[in-house]
This record gives structure tokens, sequence and C-alpha cells, in this order.
């Protein structure tokens, strides 16, 4: 009898020790929870942060590269009594500014004259007959497209080539 309460005595000991240390290990557990947690939260604030300030350097950015054009704009309305040709100079001037601004964004003007459409591309605004061409090609381009074909900021403005009939 002796033997059976020395390990009726022992059992409860060893299961006092494992509780005791699995309650150790849940504690330890919920604190590297918590802290990967927290450091998730912080991960995500500063993508938050370094995300917006991106954004804000590259709203300078471009905002800058149209100060050129609003120079050219402000000179053009100087010389405005200096006489047509002039004037028109001045527009000319700020039209290849800014279409040299759009470029080196990425989004230069092409040129779809004589092309096949593409409704990717361009937008059909008409249809007119024409015997020159075939049927599918843009005759005219009411408004350009602006962008390299991978992106478009615009697609172009079209008159498209039907058939006669």
């Amino acid at each position: 009898m002796a033997d059976q309460e020395t390990d009726t005595g022992a059992a409860p000991s060893r299961v006092d020790e494992a509780l005791e240390e699995a309650r150790e290990q849940a504690a330890e557990m919920e604190d590297r929870w918590r802290r990967t947690a927290a450091e998730l939260d912080n991960f995500r604030k500063r993508v938050a942060r370094e995300s917006g300030q991106q954004r804000d350097t590259e709203r300078a950015l471009v905002a800058a590269s149209w100060l050129p054009v609003v120079d050219n704009l402000e000179l053009a309305l100087e010389h405005a009594d200096a006489g047509d040709e002039a004037i028109l100079e001045g527009i000319r001037a700020v039209r290849d500014q800014a279409l040299a601004v759009l470029s080196g964004l990425g989004y230069p003007q092409a040129d779809d004259s004589g092309k096949p459409f593409d409704p990717a591309l361009h937008e059909a605004v008409g249809t007119t007959p024409s015997p020159e061409v075939p049927a599918g090609t843009i005759v005219h381009v009411v408004r350009p497209r602006y962008g390299d074909g991978k992106r478009v900021l615009r697609p172009a403005g079209v008159v498209v080539a039907a058939e006669e009939g």
C-alpha cells in the first residue's frame, strides 16, 4: 500500500508540473503573438507613410515638369501685342513643350493616321466611305492618342474608313 501512496502522490506533482509548463508556453506564445501583431501594425503604418511620401514626391515631379510650359504661356501673353505671328510662335512653343512633358512621363502623342482601327487604342467617332483605303483603316484623327500602346492615357478619337455601299 505504501507504493500506491507514493505513486498517487507523485502523479499529481507531475501533472502540476506539466500544467505549469503548458501555462508558461501559452504565456510565451501569447507574448510572441502580441509582439508580432505590434510589428505588423508598425509595418502597415510605415508602408502607408512611405507610400504617401512617394506619392507626394511623384506629384511634385510631375507638377515641376509643367513649370516651363506655364513660363512660356506667360511669355506668350506678355508678347500678345507683338503681332499675330509672335503669338502663334509662342503657342506652338507651349504646345511642343507640353507634348515633350507628356512624352517624358511615358505618354507620347501617337500618330494613328492610316493605321488599322484597334478598339484598345482608338475610339471611333465616325465612319466615312473611302475607296482609297481598306475598310477599318483610320482616315482622320479627331483627337490624338497619348501613350505607348501598353499604357494609354487617352485613346485616339478617329474616323474610320467604311465599306462603300
